[in-house]
């Protein structure tokens, strides 16, 4: 897969108009990327499972973006566009399955919490040990399929609206999340009503817009958790009124707490990983 290294804030959109390339997935693969390198649109003809190995990984669709950390993986039905953008070093490692076979169901991309043996099976087919035969393979392939069909699916999706109004209202909160303004008074500022853009962000999104900007926050803390920054900053800088607020929500949605989240996005994959973290 092609890749080459681009800013966070460089717009991330799919071509207008034509087909993704596709590329072809010969099985699983372990990619290194560097912080804020990218992998541009494409497409396959099977379904992949992405997991981060270590490191912070953004995996972004048509419909919006996911921020994955190693604790967390995120399925891609076949054909579906998507480019990944690492936000920290990131070990990427992926299975796939042919389109026929689909463990997780669903036409939609999900992301999937990752239990310490799914963590185990996918670094054994994508980083394989020597001497493994391909019987070994096929059955370490359908433990897998077995794992994916029980995973629990979580709600981490960060939509993309469409509108102008919510777009506009959107690059206000993502160059500053803890803009704490009202969704009246954003809409001011766009040239739109509160109403209106209260109706626009459940049509498009499926959210209402306080459950929006909770997930936008979220999604930037991660960043700044994996450069270092300390919790009481981030959760200063992502608009959360105390540290305890900042952590119970981010337990909530990613299934760790805030310091374990820095620590393994920064170091290896399974030193860091934990049961405990795996769970939410």
């Amino acid at each position: 897969m092609s890749s080459n290294r681009q800013s966070p804030s460089t717009p991330r959109v799919p071509p207008a108009e034509g087909p993704t390339p596709q590329l072809e997935l010969p099985g699983p693969t372990l990619q290194w990327l560097a912080s804020h390198e990218r992998i541009e649109w494409h497409h396959h003809d099977r379904h992949q499972l992405i997991h981060p190995g270590s490191g912070l990984l953004q995996v972004e669709t048509r419909a919006g973006s996911w921020v994955v950390p190693p604790q967390r993986a995120v399925w891609i039905p076949a054909l579906t566009d998507h480019a990944h953008l690492a936000r920290t070093p990131t070990r990427m490692r992926s299975i796939s399955f042919p389109a026929s076979v689909d463990p997780v169901g669903g036409a939609q991309p999900a992301v999937l919490v990752v239990t310490p043996l799914l963590h185990e099976l996918v670094a054994a087919l994508a980083e394989p040990g020597p001497g493994y035969t391909d019987a070994q393979r096929a059955t370490l392939q359908q433990a897998a399929a077995d794992q994916l069909a029980r995973a629990e699916r979580l709600s981490l999706h960060l939509p993309a609206p469409v509108d102008d109004r919510l777009r506009a209202v959107a690059a206000l909160l993502h160059r500053d999340p803890a803009d704490p303004r009202s969704l009246g008074e954003l809409g001011a500022a766009v040239g739109a009503s509160e109403r209106t853009l209260s109706r626009l962000f459940r049509a498009e999104t499926g959210l209402t817009f306080p459950q929006w900007r909770t997930r936008l926050r979220l999604h930037h803390a991660l960043d700044r958790l994996a450069a270092g920054r300390s919790v009481t900053a981030t959760a200063a800088a992502c608009g959360y009124a105390t540290p305890s607020a900042f952590i119970e929500a981010f337990r909530a949605t990613f299934g760790t707490t805030p310091s374990r989240h820095r620590a393994t996005t920064g170091g290896s994959d399974l030193h860091h990983f934990s049961p405990e973290a795996s769970h939410g």
